[in-house]
């Protein structure tokens, strides 16, 4: 019996034996490199998001036109402008090949609701595409160059929605500053690297077509005289460090525009941008705009517009944060706006709370509530009326891949 059970052991164990030399010598099934592993093994990064979003405004989302001068008035909302909807605002997708050293390059394309906000002049506004950035890069040591199409330097928000600590976007960012330049653009980081400059300053040069404008020779970028800016639009820039938790950023642009103007003009913007990190939960940001433009009036006056924007932004876990922000624009002759065009315009107000939650690492959802006022009746009503005010209501679901 005890040899009946030592042989029934020993062939157990021979088996296991076997069982373990055939499983070492049976290769592992490769896993399956994903689409950005293969981009990321040639040198080249992948990535984009998913914007969708819905909206409720208390009006229709335009302004009053003035008497005589505008068919229907100017929207009073950036992306945000339908007034009780669910929507696609983007489909954001960035392929890049930027190299510390040497040559590269970038494409940003946009799909959705914004691609109609954010296109440029000369190209086709009406569809919902848009290829936002797309430029050729050098960077050797401290100097990096760019030469294509681009977004701006100024404004203390982007584009990009899951970059912007709000819902909707700041007045500024859709009335006193530009979106994107085609042109050229030199960054220079003395004794550092301008692709990563880690807090050092560093100093912007670039020579564009201007505001938003791919084609200056289309007739879209016409005045109402019919003369059209095909000269350079001058940008100067410089941002980095002051101390450790003060880091600040200034633009200056000038050149002349033509679109929505009398006559074509020269047009200068200041853009300043401070942001105060004072604990590792909470920031401020301050951003300070002031333009003008010659000629852009009955006249040949000069229309001008300033404002300024606050952020507080507060971390309260890992998974919760809330931002506040606070925001007046002065539209001096309407010309932005369209509101009293050239004859007082508008001082517009608004203040914005967002509640943000990032329930994963690659989901972030938004809700927020946002009260706009102006010294003038400018927001239209549903039943035809206008009021000094408008409330909103957003809620935002970004998926980033």
């Amino acid at each position: 019996m005890n040899l009946r059970k030592t042989i029934l052991a020993a062939s157990i164990a021979a088996a296991s034996v076997s069982t373990v030399m055939a499983a070492e010598k049976m290769p592992e099934k490769p896993a399956v490199p994903t689409l950005g592993q293969v981009m990321e093994a040639t040198g080249i990064s992948v990535n984009g998001y998913i914007d969708t979003s819905y909206t409720y405004l208390s009006g229709t989302g335009t302004f009053t036109p003035t008497p005589g001068t505008f068919a229907a008035g100017g929207f009073n909302r950036v992306f945000d402008r339908e007034r009780r909807s669910f929507n696609v605002n983007a489909l954001d997708l960035t392929l890049s090949a930027l190299p510390p050293e040497g040559f590269g390059g970038l494409v940003n394309l946009t799909a959705g609701s914004d691609a109609q906000v954010i296109g440029s002049t000369g190209t086709d506004t009406a569809d919902e595409f848009d290829v936002t950035q797309a430029y050729v890069h050098f960077a050797k040591g401290g100097l990096m160059v760019i030469g294509g199409k681009y977004v701006t330097l100024s404004g203390a928000e982007v584009i990009k929605s899951p970059s912007n600590a709000n819902f909707s976007r700041s007045i500024l960012f859709g009335y006193a500053i530009p979106f994107a330049h085609t042109g050229v653009r030199a960054y220079f980081t003395p004794g550092g690297s301008a692709a990563a400059p880690d807090g050092k300053w560093t100093f912007i040069a670039g020579l564009n077509n201007g505001w938003d404008v791919l084609k200056e020779s289309v007739a879209a970028n016409a005045a109402t005289d019919g003369t059209i800016a095909d000269e350079k639009t001058l940008e100067l820039g410089v941002n980095g460090s002051v101390t450790k938790s003060i880091s600040v950023a200034a633009v200056f642009y000038s050149g002349n525009e033509s679109v929505g103007a009398a006559t074509t003009g020269q047009r200068d913007l200041l853009d300043l941008v401070a942001t105060f990190n004072v604990t590792d939960n909470l920031s401020f940001v301050l951003n300070y705009d002031k333009a003008e433009q010659e000629k852009a009036l009955a006249g040949g006056r000069t229309a001008k517009w300033d404002g300024i924007a606050g952020y507080a932004n507060y971390k309260l876990s890992d998974a919760w944060r809330t931002s506040f922000r606070a925001e007046s624009f002065d539209d001096k002759d309407g010309f932005r706006t369209g509101v009293n065009l050239g004859t007082g315009g508008q001082k517009w107000k608004e203040y914005t709370l967002t509640l943000a939650n990032t329930p994963a690492k690659n989901v972030e959802l938004r809700g927020e509530v946002r009260h706009d006022s102006s010294n003038q009746s400018s927001f239209n009503q549903p039943d035809g009326t206008t009021k000094k005010s408008q409330n909103s209501l957003g809620l935002e679901a970004i998926y980033k891949f």
